[in-house]
């Protein structure tokens, strides 16, 4: 199946075209206007973006919002991960602001919300979540965002998901579960 991924994350582009091998992910043309992310939930922001990819493309389209939930901070920054140390801020500035706000050893939990909308106007949102706790120092330079301050519950070895392989990352990873659901609902489609 072709399927537009509602993104102008090369990073994400490229870990759905692995995670979601076997169907042919497309990048979303630079014509296609995203609606702002201001749904106070993933799956609120991931379904308006891919009902805008779907609409301008006709193809069908799937779309993700996810981020980093501290249990510090009462869950903050979740639908906000991406702007947390500001609008304009980087990955390298929003995760020195949970180093600085969130206390080393603290509870985090990655969420992903992946969006389906398909040219039928059939709708469906899956969910993943993978739980981890907040390192004292970034480690690792694979994964990007959050991923060189966290410590994956499910890696006993003490390593962040920046320090993980490709393969071990997405077999525990939010948006790795979330994609194996997306399948599980694609695979029902044909």
């Amino acid at each position: 199946m072709k399927l537009v991924l509602a993104t102008r994350n090369a990073h994400k582009l490229r870990e759905f075209e692995t995670l979601l091998a076997g169907h042919e992910i497309v990048a979303l043309p630079d014509a296609v206007v995203l609606p702002p992310e201001t749904a106070a939930t993933f799956a609120g922001n991931a379904l308006g973006k891919a009902r805008a990819a779907a609409s301008a493309t006709g193809l069908d389209a799937i779309a993700d919002d996810s981020g980093i939930e501290a249990a510090a901070l009462g869950g903050a920054p979740g639908v906000r991960s991406a702007r947390f140390a500001g609008e304009t801020a980087g990955d390298g500035e929003n995760l020195a602001k949970l180093l600085c706000d969130a206390p080393a050893g603290s509870a985090l939990a990655y969420a992903c919300a992946l969006a389906y909308v398909g040219t039928d106007g059939r709708e469906q949102v899956v969910e993943g979540r993978c739980t981890g706790t907040l390192a004292a120092q970034p480690r690792g330079d694979g994964g990007f965002g959050y991923d060189p301050a966290f410590l994956p519950d499910e890696i006993a070895d003490g390593r962040t998901m920046a320090e993980l392989d490709p393969a071990e990352k997405d077999a525990i990873s939010h948006r790795g579960r979330a994609a194996r659901a997306l399948l599980a609902l694609l695979d029902d489609r044909t």
